[in-house]
């Protein structure tokens, strides 16, 4: 069984104003979207988690294997006209956000290609919806808007003028992210970064449970 829809994902136009983008509504399957939400992994607060420490199994298990398979590789190097071959993919989980995220940014150097898959049911907040913008200064002067919900794909090339964010909300807010990066070191580093804030977050949420027994 196929989680992801990549007849649609090759049917979408790669837009390149005022930088390479494509969004793919319902890139995850609506019929197997509940499933896979079922599934989503618990996360201890905001921040990117690194899978390693989330309980991933079953359908989202099942998502994730097909996103780090090589078919999903193929189809995004056939649709920004780029050879990944042998750069590295690096996968963060995340659940939440603060008001403090969503601050207007490019990616670091160190990504090549960005891909964000947003897992949340509906998203009726005018926060949250990332936008993709002509500069740095002005996140109401975007090209597209993208909402967080239905199994929606985001996926960009990271460059000197691929400037997005969005307007500040907190709350839950859930997404899969994947970079195409540089090297392995960049892995490593980013991992255990994502690794030591996640682990510091469960044990404050440990010191939380037992405070409020």
């Amino acid at each position: 069984m196929s989680y992801c829809d990549f007849a649609a994902l090759e049917r979408t136009k790669l837009e390149r104003d005022p930088f390479d983008f494509i969004v793919v509504p319902d890139f995850l399957r609506s019929e197997n979207f509940a499933s896979v939400l079922a599934d989503y992994p618990e996360v201890p607060g905001p921040g990117s988690h690194p899978p390693a420490e989330l309980r991933i199994h079953g359908h989202f298990r099942a998502l994730l294997d097909e996103l780090r398979g090589p078919e999903f590789q193929s189809a995004i190097e056939r649709k920004f006209e780029i050879d990944l071959a042998g750069r590295p993919t690096m996968y963060t989980v995340r659940g939440y956000v603060r008001e403090r995220d969503g601050a207007i940014h490019t990616d670091s150097k160190t990504k090549i290609i960005t891909v964000l898959l947003y897992m949340n049911e509906r998203w009726q907040e005018d926060g949250g919806r990332l936008r993709l913008l002509r500069g740095p200064d002005n996140l109401d002067d975007y090209v597209a808007e993208v909402p967080p919900y239905g199994g929606t794909l985001l996926a960009f090339r990271r460059a000197d003028n691929s400037w997005h964010g969005h307007k500040p909300i907190s709350g839950p807010r859930r997404a899969v992210q994947l970079n195409w990066v540089t090297s392995q070191a960049v892995v490593d580093a980013e991992q255990n970064r994502h690794r030591f804030s996640t682990r510091l977050k469960k044990i404050k949420n440990l010191f939380m449970r037992s405070s409020a027994a």
